[in-house]
C-alpha cells in the first residue's frame, strides 16, 4: 500500500477547495436557457455543423409532427444493413470496404478495392525498431494510453507532419488506419508478458490481409480462427466505423482540426475522448452488469427475477449504484439502434457456435425487460433501447479478445470515421470551433497580499 505523504494531504486540502468553490447554481443553466451536453431537453443534439459522410436517423415527420422510428444509419447515404447484406451475398470482407467508402465517397470496383487493399498492405510498416523502443519498453495495462502514445510518437517520423494539403492528411490517415490493429494487439501483448507475465510473441501481417482476420491471427498463439470468428468480427467493425459528426469522439476530431494542428494530434484526442466509459468504453461496463447478474439472477429463464434484478439496479441498490442499465438507451436512437439489430442475428449464431445459448437467452431477455423497467420508474422524453455496446462486449468475450482490448477494437474501426471527418473539415470549414460560455462569476476586488487571511 501506498505511503500517504505531506503533500497528498496538501493536495486533498486544495481539492476541497475547488469542490467548494466550483460549485455553478444548477438553476442557472435554466435561466440563461444553456445547451447542457450541447442538447436540448429532449436529448437532441444542438446543430453545429454540417456532414456528408454519416447520417443517423430515428424519426420521421407525420402531420407537421415529429414521430420516432426505427433507427437507421447511413454511409455516404447508403443504408449499412444494405453494405452488410451486400458483402454477406458475395461471401466477403467488408471493413476495408466500407473505409473506401468513406473516405472516398463511393463504394469501390473490384479493382479500387484491391489496389486500396494493398495501398493498406504497404503503409502497415512500422518504423525500424519502433515496436521494441516504443511499445515493449513503456508497457502499460491501459491500451487506449498506449494508442495514443504511439499515434503521437508516430508523428515524429513523419518528416511533412504538418502539412494539412489533402493528398497528406490523406497519406498519414491511410498510415493509421492501416497500423491501429498492430498498435493494439502489440500494446496488449507488451502489457500481457511484462505486466501479467505470459508468453511473448509478436506475429507479423500477411500481405494484403483482411483486418478482422490480422486482429485474430497476430492476437492467437496458435494463429487460428474461424471462418464465423472472422466475418462477426468484421461486421463489429464496420458498425463500429463510423456514426455521425456529433459522437463525442468525432467531434473532438473536428474540434482539434479546426485549430490546424496535425493529424498525429488530431487522433491522438480522439483516442482519449474514445477511451471515457460514457462512449467507448460502454460496452465494458455492460460486461461488469452482465457478470453480476449472472451471479445474482438463478433462474435466467425467469422474466420476474430477471425484472426484479434491474429494478434493483435502476434504483442504485446493485451493482455499481449508479442507477444506469447498461447498454440499454442512447443519446439519439429511441424505438431501435440499427447496428445492435443487425448485430443481434449473428451474435445467436457465434453463441450456438460457442455453446452460449444461455447466455444468450439472458441477453435477450434483458434487453426486452430492460425498457419496461424503465419506463415504469422514470419519466421519459423518448423511448429506450438496446444499444450496439449492449452485445459487442458479449461477442468479444466469444470470440476469446481481452477486456483490454475492447475499446481499441472501437478506435480500430472508428479511425475510418475520424479521418473522413478530418479530411472534410480541413476542405470546407477554415474556421477554428469555438463555443460560447457565459461567466457567472461576480466581480471582486483584488485583495493585497499583506491583507489576506
Amino acid at each position: 500500500m501506498a505511503q500517504i505523504t505531506t503533500n497528498d494531504y496538501r493536495i486533498k486540502e486544495l481539492a476541497s477547495r475547488c469542490v467548494a468553490q466550483g460549485d455553478i447554481d444548477k438553476a442557472l443553466y435554466s435561466q440563461y436557457n444553456v445547451n447542457i451536453g450541447l442538447r436540448d431537453i429532449n436529448g437532441r443534439g444542438v446543430l453545429t455543423g454540417l456532414t456528408d459522410v454519416s447520417e443517423i436517423r430515428q424519426n420521421k415527420i407525420v402531420d407537421g409532427r415529429t414521430v420516432p422510428t426505427d433507427g437507421k444509419l447511413f454511409y455516404r447515404g447508403i443504408n449499412v444493413e444494405d453494405i452488410i447484406k451486400g458483402c454477406i451475398a458475395d461471401g466477403r470482407y467488408g471493413f476495408e470496404e466500407v473505409a473506401y467508402l468513406l473516405l472516398f465517397s463511393k463504394l469501390p470496383t473490384k479493382k479500387e478495392l484491391s489496389d486500396f487493399m494493398g495501398l493498406l498492405s504497404e503503409s502497415r510498416a512500422l518504423p525500424r525498431y519502433f515496436v521494441r523502443d516504443v511499445i515493449l519498453k513503456a508497457p502499460t495495462n491501459d491500451m487506449m494510453n498506449s494508442l495514443a502514445k504511439a499515434v503521437l510518437t508516430l508523428a515524429s517520423y513523419d518528416n511533412d507532419v504538418m502539412n494539412l494539403s489533402v493528398d497528406n492528411v490523406l497519406r498519414q490517415c491511410l498510415k493509421l488506419i492501416s497500423l491501429f490493429p498492430l498498435l493494439a494487439v502489440y500494446s496488449y501483448q507488451a502489457y500481457s508478458h511484462y505486466i501479467k507475465g505470459d508468453s511473448l510473441y509478436i506475429h507479423n501481417p500477411e500481405l494484403n490481409e483482411p483486418t478482422a482476420e490480422m486482429l485474430l491471427r497476430t492476437l492467437r498463439a496458435d494463429k487460428q480462427f474461424t471462418a464465423l470468428e472472422a466475418k462477426v468480427l468484421d461486421l463489429a467493425l464496420i458498425l463500429h466505423a463510423e456514426h455521425g459528426g456529433g459522437n463525442n469522439s468525432t467531434f473532438t476530431t473536428c474540434v482539434v482540426t479546426s485549430s490546424g494542428t496535425d493529424t498525429y494530434s488530431a487522433i491522438a484526442a480522439a483516442l482519449c475522448s474514445l477511451k471515457g466509459p460514457k462512449h467507448g468504453g460502454a460496452n465494458l461496463r455492460v460486461m461488469g452488469m452482465m457478470d453480476e447478474i449472472k451471479k445474482k439472477v438463478k433462474d435466467w429463464k425467469d422474466d420476474d427475477e430477471i425484472a426484479s434484478y434491474l429494478l434493483k439496479i435502476l434504483n442504485k441498490e446493485a451493482y455499481d449504484q449508479s442507477g444506469l442499465i447498461y447498454g440499454i438507451g442512447h443519446a439519439v436512437y429511441s424505438i431501435s439502434d440499427p447496428r445492435a439489430k443487425v448485430f443481434k442475428g449473428f451474435v445467436e449464431q457465434l453463441a450456438e457456435e460457442k455453446g452460449k445459448e444461455d447466455e444468450y437467452g439472458l441477453y435477450s431477455r434483458i434487453e426486452r425487460l430492460a425498457p419496461e423497467v424503465i419506463a415504469s420508474k422514470r419519466k421519459m422524453y423518448k423511448g429506450v433501447s438496446a444499444n450496439v455496446d449492449f452485445y459487442s462486449g458479449f461477442v468479444y468475450s466469444m470470440l476469446g479478445l481481452p477486456k483490454e482490448l475492447y475499446t481499441p477494437l472501437f478506435a480500430v474501426a472508428r479511425i475510418t470515421g475520424w479521418s473522413a471527418h478530418r479530411i472534410e473539415e480541413l476542405l470546407n470549414v477554415n474556421r477554428i470551433i469555438r463555443p460560447a460560455y457565459m461567466s457567472v462569476c461576480k466581480e471582486t476586488a483584488y485583495t493585497p497580499m499583506s491583507d489576506r487571511t
